[in-house]
């Protein structure tokens, strides 16, 4: 049932990406519709899709132990790519840490919001993903790219940095009326304003799977001025590495059946495009971050699809 359900995930999954594509193909919506529907569902419907889903989740249903896992393999596997870099690629600072996030960066959003909701059925299960990345491993990320351009950062840009995540926001407000509702026994925000926010927050997994699509017309990955042996590596630890050391940890802390299936599952998402936005933001590592997230995007789908038939039931 689990390869199924993930071989029914993804056509869905697969089919709105073609008609972003096609879209894009067809210059539907002019040179500007990618850019128009990342930022409306980066600023607008992901941050809505959070609010509805995470103030009607218990909380106790968000800090669960598995968020330990993410950490954990997260973790581990960017700090293969480091040891791998210092011993072999050789790359400077602001390369290495592209090549860092490209290897253990999930894709909660763009990708792993609609796998969470169309093969583990539960789209909550990329909050805990979506907390540590946007609290944890981005202002780090950031300040190191900042150090790596300027040489120097700024620690008032730093503390800030969370509060500039749309996405992130969404999240703290939802957490925050789920705590309220929690307290006096019944959901406290009025239909009126949970049901206009909960219908544009349903719009965010269709957008961002069709800007998706509109960003894979005219690609030509692996050039001849991009590192294509990091690049492959660091795709390989994002995707083959990462889910197995997930299993390893998650497994190991006694989760088993859809417990340890959807760890190793998330653990399994591409690259954010986050990263490619980071990387362009300080124009250090643009090529590494935009091969590193296509390699690992086109890829991706093989490593759940056997994930599932090792692990689904």
């Amino acid at each position: 049932m689990g390869l199924i359900s993930a071989m029914q995930g993804f056509c869905v999954i697969g089919i709105i990406i073609l008609i972003g594509y096609i879209a894009a193909r067809f210059r539907i919506g002019g040179p500007t519709a990618q850019m128009v529907l990342n930022r409306f569902s980066y600023f607008v419907s992901t941050p809505c899709l959070m609010f509805a889903i995470l103030s009607k989740e218990h909380l106790s249903d968000v800090f669960k132990p598995s968020i330990a896992v993410a950490i954990a393999c997260a973790v581990i596997t960017g700090a293969i790519f480091l040891g791998l870099n210092a011993t072999i690629f050789h790359m400077g600072s602001a390369d290495t840490t592209i090549g860092v996030l490209v290897s253990m960066y999930m894709n909660a959003n763009n990708i792993g919001l609609p796998i969470a909701t169309y093969i583990l059925g539960n789209p909550a299960a990329v909050t805990p993903i979506v907390l540590i990345q946007q609290v944890l491993f981005t202002p780090i990320a950031l300040t190191s790219l900042d150090l790596s351009s300027r040489g120097r950062v700024s620690v008032k840009a730093i503390v800030t940095q969370p509060l500039h995540q749309p996405i992130l926001i969404g999240v703290m407000i939802g957490i925050v009326a789920s705590a309220v509702s929690d307290a006096a026994g019944w959901f406290v925000v009025p239909s009126y304003i949970y049901d206009p926010i909960n219908i544009v927050g349903n719009s965010a997994v269709p957008l961002i799977l069709m800007a998706f699509g509109m960003s894979l017309h005219g690609s030509k990955p692996l050039g001849k001025d991009s590192n294509r042996a990091a690049t492959i590596v660091a795709a390989l630890l994002k995707n083959a590495v990462m889910p197995f050391v997930a299993f390893l940890i998650a497994y190991f802390m006694g989760f088993r059946g859809a417990e340890l299936y959807s760890c190793v599952v998330l653990a399994a998402l591409p690259t954010a495009q986050n990263v490619y936005n980071y990387a362009a933001r300080y124009e250090a590592g643009t090529t590494f971050a935009r091969d590193g997230i296509l390699l690992s995007t086109l890829s991706s789908p093989i490593f759940i699809f056997a994930i599932a038939g090792l692990l689904g039931s």
